[in-house]
């Protein structure tokens, strides 16, 4: 049986509650966040299988834990906007972390949803990263990639937020999956706030296994789905990204989706 803790702490790590227990816990933390906090999940084993659910109003994250403690701080002023303005407000907050069932780690899934995704996180998978997000707001991070909210629509502050490229030709995201998986659809949700937006035409995908895929894109608001089956890969990178022949400079990602199992 697998230890367990959630942990409430303040900036400078000081203690406010903690939970503890076997392969199962909740919490139910009773006071107002101040800038700083963090929930600190922790277990005595690592490379295993977690969901976690960090605010009440927030999914369930199924994640693969590289590391035994896991820090998760909790987003304040700008940073905030790119989550449902209901997270982590008040003064009663409820937050669970359990091993993931045998058939949830077998099961065929959304491989790249992450909600608890963080910048510059480590050991929490999967993880997307990029080479650059638009003037470093939250809004236009590589993780609003991930976070399972499709709306596409517009731009900005929640449910509109999304990966920015700040007009550079050169961007690119990588997706770590933190594991081998098996994958065989990808689905990629790109912003379609028209007349605002540009969009791409084409994109590359290029897998740790060194192979390359060559993807076309049109003008749309709807996914573009691309089966693509790859066995053990650990990453993919979305590059050589190709705008339309259009007077706005501003392509964008809202979501990006690859379905498959574990390896």
């Amino acid at each position: 049986m697998a230890n367990v803790s959630i942990t409430v702490c303040d900036g400078k790590d000081t203690e406010k509650f903690r939970v503890f227990g076997e392969e199962s816990i909740l919490m139910v933390y009773e006071g107002e966040y101040q800038p700083g906090d963090k929930i600190v999940f922790e277990t005595d084993e690592s490379d295993t299988y977690y969901v976690i659910r960090t605010d009440g109003a927030m999914d369930e994250a199924y994640v693969y834990l590289t590391v035994s403690r896991l820090e998760y701080v909790i987003p304040f002023e700008e940073k905030k906007i790119a989550y449902n303005p209901v997270a982590f407000t008040g003064g009663l907050h409820y937050i669970t972390m359990r091993k993931a069932k045998d058939y949830e780690n077998a099961g065929y899934r959304n491989l790249a949803k992450n909600v608890m995704d963080q910048n510059g996180g480590s050991g929490c998978y999967p993880h997307a990263r990029a080479n650059v997000e638009t003037r470093g707001e939250s809004v236009f991070a590589a993780r609003n990639c991930l976070d399972g909210v499709l709306a596409n629509r517009s731009h900005g502050a929640w449910p509109y937020e999304s990966w920015g490229i700040n007009r550079r030709d050169d961007a690119e995201l990588t997706l770590e999956f933190g594991r081998p998986v098996d994958l065989d659809q990808i689905c990629l949700y790109t912003r379609a706030d028209f007349p605002h937006d540009n969009w791409w035409i084409q994109a590359t995908l290029t897998f740790s296994d060194g192979s390359r895929e060559v993807v076309e894109m049109e003008k749309s608001e709807r996914p573009h789905v691309f089966d693509i089956e790859r066995k053990q890969v650990t990453w993919m990178k979305i590059s050589d990204l190709i705008k339309a022949d259009d007077p706005s400079p501003f392509p964008a990602m809202t979501q990006i989706e690859v379905y498959g199992r574990n390896s």
